[in-house]
C-alpha cells in the first residue's frame, strides 16, 4: 500500500468521519434556518397582518350583522386611527360577519358617483315583467366597494353586504329586473 493512497477504493481499512459539528457552526446552522422561516412567513403573510399604528395592540371591532340604526356612526375602515374607508387605498371594506357580498350593477350608473365605500343605500328591484312598481329588496345595504364609477361600458357595480335572505331575494330576481339604489344619510 503506497503512500497517500485514499481509503476507500481497494482498502479494507474502516472510514472513518469526520468529527461532530462543534457548537459554533450548529449555532450558525440554527440561526440561519430561523432566519430563512421568518423570511417565508413576512412574505407570505396577508398584507393586513402588519402591526397597529402607535405600536397599540390592535383593537377588534364587532361587525354589525343586520341593517345599522337610523343613527348609526359611519362605518370606518380602522376603529382605532377613526380613518374612513375611502381615505385607504383601494377603498374597500371588508365583509362583515354573518353578511354576504352581492355585485349589483344599477340602471343608472350616475348615481355611483355619490356611493361610496362605507355609505348605506336602500337597494331596490324594476322588475322587467309585471307593473311597473318597485321593490324594496334590502334596506340600508353597507357598500363595500364601488366598482367602475367612471366606466361609461356598463362595467361599473356596487359590491353590497347583505344578509343571506336579502342576497337570495337580489340574485332571485328575473332577467332583464334593474336595480336602483337610494343613498341614506
Amino acid at each position: 500500500m503506497g503512500f497517500g493512497r485514499t481509503v476507500g477504493e481497494r482498502s479494507l481499512r474502516p472510514v472513518r468521519w469526520p468529527g461532530r459539528p462543534g457548537a459554533g457552526p450548529l449555532l450558525r446552522a440554527g440561526l440561519v434556518a430561523t432566519l430563512l422561516g421568518l423570511a417565508a412567513v413576512v412574505l407570505y403573510a396577508p398584507p393586513g397582518c402588519g402591526p397597529a399604528p402607535g405600536g397599540a395592540p390592535a383593537a377588534t371591532a364587532s361587525a354589525p350583522t343586520g341593517p345599522a340604526p337610523d343613527d348609526a356612526p359611519p362605518v370606518t375602515a380602522d376603529a382605532g386611527t377613526g380613518e374612513r374607508a375611502d381615505d385607504r387605498p383601494g377603498g374597500a371594506l371588508p365583509l362583515p360577519g354573518g353578511t354576504v357580498g352581492v355585485p349589483v350593477r344599477l340602471a343608472e350608473p350616475a348615481a355611483l358617483a355619490v356611493v361610496r365605500p362605507g355609505s348605506r343605500v336602500d337597494l331596490l328591484a324594476l322588475p322587467a315583467a309585471g307593473p311597473a312598481t318597485t321593490v324594496l329588496l334590502a334596506s340600508r345595504a353597507l357598500v363595500l366597494d364601488v366598482v367602475g364609477a367612471g366606466d361609461l361600458d356598463g362595467s361599473s357595480a356596487l359590491y353590497l353586504a347583505l344578509a343571506p335572505p336579502q342576497a337570495e331575494r337580489v340574485v332571485g330576481q328575473p332577467e332583464g329586473s334593474r336595480f336602483a339604489v337610494i343613498v341614506r344619510g
